[in-house]
């Protein structure tokens, strides 16, 4: 089967003079092609099923971009978008009007600001926009405002969680969105918690609606402060008794109060993990009572050079350091168990969870000087 002669005369004097990406709408049988700023259009006239013929027009295309024989390489249906791959011909993949070249550049590594453009006019989608915002010179460039303010106006049409606190978290990059839409992202943390876990992420020192530091931290701040530059403990201490903290630690018990699914909580203990990880790289427990048991024997065997002579500076400081210590190590492994069980939601979700969440919130409570 061959194109039909129509399509085969328009495509091979379009082919003939330099391209720089091609994108095809499968829906109208169009394809375009981008030359520096300027767009030509071929409507196709297919002569068999569409699904056929599309087949035949990228191998076409392929077969002029890669000089592969055989038309559309096997291999584009194996690509993975996770950044693999090489960046070898980068620019000849946006020529093959295959969605799946596109997004394999835009997860390159040595994606730029150009390629980004040219894969942004085949292929404006959410998911690509998230891919190239991963990348730092992209969302440091011009496309990355212009990428950010796609997310942005379509987060209200995205219904997955991980999607919502991904693109938050991505669209936060400073310099991306003013600061009537920094509020707003906010403002509507309060009705869609995953927009919350988004800032925890992207802005983890740097939250709106900044609380006091701890009623205690002017006097204990001033005995940690020759500590922190080489005491890890103590510079988390520091931190968390700061207002910066202090904040991270309102709005994560904001979160867990009232999460609504798995990927919420998942995505909060990872965040707040994250935020205190003190260097113990073991996070398989799943007990934890057992964490909590292990953190605290941490703090009494005077095995630790660091926390001994932190404990010697601010003894009345041992429970924060065993909380920080607890919630260091209490990431989505802790409620693997709840969820490998149940599937439900709001709720009977929290309901299930309180066997770990009443032993997270205590150690909360303890940083925030509440108990």
């Amino acid at each position: 089967m061959e194109l039909s002669s129509q399509d085969q005369l328009r495509l091979n004097v379009l082919l003939a003079n330099p391209i720089d990406a091609v994108r095809i709408d499968e829906n109208k049988m169009v394809l375009y092609a981008m030359s520096g700023n300027e767009e030509a259009r071929v409507q196709l006239n297919p002569n068999c099923k569409a699904e056929r013929y599309l087949r035949i027009v990228r191998e076409l295309l392929s077969g002029r971009a890669l000089g592969s024989p055989g038309g559309y390489p096997v291999y584009l249906k194996r690509w993975t978008r996770m950044g693999q791959k090489s960046d070898d011909n980068l620019g000849q993949l946006l020529k093959l009007g295959e969605p799946e070249a596109i997004l394999a550049v835009a997860g390159a590594p040595g994606l730029t600001n150009e390629l980004a453009r040219l894969a942004w006019w085949a292929s404006p989608t959410s998911e690509m926009a998230r891919s190239m915002l991963k990348r730092d010179v992209i969302a440091d460039s011009k496309m990355g405002k212009v990428l950010a303010e796609h997310l942005y106006e379509h987060l209200a049409f995205e219904t997955e969680p991980l999607i919502v606190i991904e693109s938050v978290q991505l669209i936060l990059t400073p310099g991306l969105l003013d600061d009537d839409k920094h509020k707003a992202l906010w403002s509507k943390g309060k009705k869609k918690r995953a927009y919350l876990v988004g800032f925890l992420l992207a802005t983890p020192d740097a939250l709106p609606d900044q609380q006091q530091a701890r009623h205690d931290y002017a006097q204990i701040g001033e005995t940690l402060k020759p500590l922190v530059t080489d005491n890890p403990y103590a510079a988390l201490l520091d931190k968390i008794l700061h207002a910066r903290g202090q904040t991270f630690l309102q709005v994560a018990g904001d979160v867990l109060n009232k999460p609504y699914n798995p990927d919420d909580v998942i995505a909060l203990l990872n965040a707040v993990r994250d935020y205190l990880y003190s260097g113990y790289d073991d996070q398989s427990e799943q007990d934890i009572q057992t964490i909590l048991a292990e953190c605290q024997n941490l703090c009494e065997a005077g095995n630790d050079s660091n926390i001994v002579r932190l404990l010697n500076e601010v003894p009345q400081l041992k429970k924060e350091l065993a909380a920080i210590l607890t919630l260091g190590r209490c990431g989505d492994a802790v409620v693997t168990p709840v969820f490998a069980r149940s599937d439900a939601v709001g709720t009977v979700m929290r309901k299930k969870l309180e066997p770990v969440t009443t032993h997270i919130f205590e150690q909360l409570a303890i940083l925030q000087g509440k108990t």
